[in-house]
């Protein structure tokens, strides 16, 4: 097994730790490697491929962060045929929320979705994904 050394807040690793000890990981490695699995597999759903999909993501940040706030507008302008409304609001005190409604194929979806995670100081990225052509048939 091959070793991968990672860069994380403090912050992050204490809850890493702290999550790690409440749900009885042996440890660090054991999370990463559930979390990266998890990660890989989320757009790997045999059914979603090869249909129409819309999607709702939903991203959190410091209203003080405007490099994030000016990522996401690029995002928007350079995924146009991908992003079929977005919307920006504040929440709380010191955050912002974007809200975009998507539709196109997993591949697209997944590529937006990894260009947002990968952006600098968001704080939480959430996203659904639903088939357009049948919703009627996932209840």
């Amino acid at each position: 097994m091959g070793v991968v050394s990672i860069s994380m807040p403090d912050e992050l690793e204490e809850r890493i730790d702290e999550f790690a000890e409440e749900h009885g990981y042996t440890g660090r490695s054991e999370i990463v490697r559930e979390a990266v699995r998890n990660l890989l597999g989320e757009f790997e759903d045999q059914q979603l491929e090869d249909r129409e999909l819309m999607a709702i993501v939903t991203v959190l940040f410091d209203y003080e962060t405007t490099s994030v706030e000016e990522r996401m507008m690029h995002l928007r302008h350079d995924h146009e045929d991908l992003v079929v409304s977005n919307f920006h609001s504040h929440v709380g005190d010191h955050y912002c929320m974007e809200l975009f409604v998507l539709e196109g194929e997993l591949e697209d979806i997944s590529t937006f979705v990894g260009k947002i995670r990968a952006t600098k100081d968001t704080l939480t990225v959430d996203y659904s994904v639903l088939p357009v052509d049948d919703i009627s048939g996932l209840s």
